[in-house]
């Protein structure tokens, strides 16, 4: 998995290249370790797998920023992994934008 960040508008933008799995959360949790932005979008548009363990590391960043007063917001979700994040209703905890532009006015 391949993580790059940027900073846009105020927000943290988190583009993640690869599976989203067992092997590859602790990555993505340590990547996240330092942040402590309170506005972050995470571009999911290379994504075409998530796993359990993948979700719950989702949500877990997703409750990091919460605590801080903070918004989460993922993008460009494939079909397959939107299905995913419907299937477990967690498509009503995370705001899940087409785009990172819809996402950066939702997170002004």
């Amino acid at each position: 998995m391949e993580i790059k960040t940027q900073e846009k508008e105020g927000v943290l933008i988190i583009e993640v290249n690869g599976e989203i799995n067992i092997s590859s959360s602790p990555e993505l949790k340590r990547a996240f370790e330092k942040v402590q932005a309170t506005k972050v979008l995470i571009n999911l548009s290379r994504v075409g797998y998530v796993d359990s363990s993948g979700l719950a590391t989702l949500v877990e960043l997703l409750k990091k920023v919460k605590a801080r007063g903070g918004a989460l917001t993922l993008t460009n979700v494939s079909d397959k992994v939107r299905s995913l994040f419907e299937i477990t209703k967690l498509d009503k905890l995370f705001g899940i934008y087409a785009t990172d532009e819809m996402a950066l006015k939702s997170l002004k």
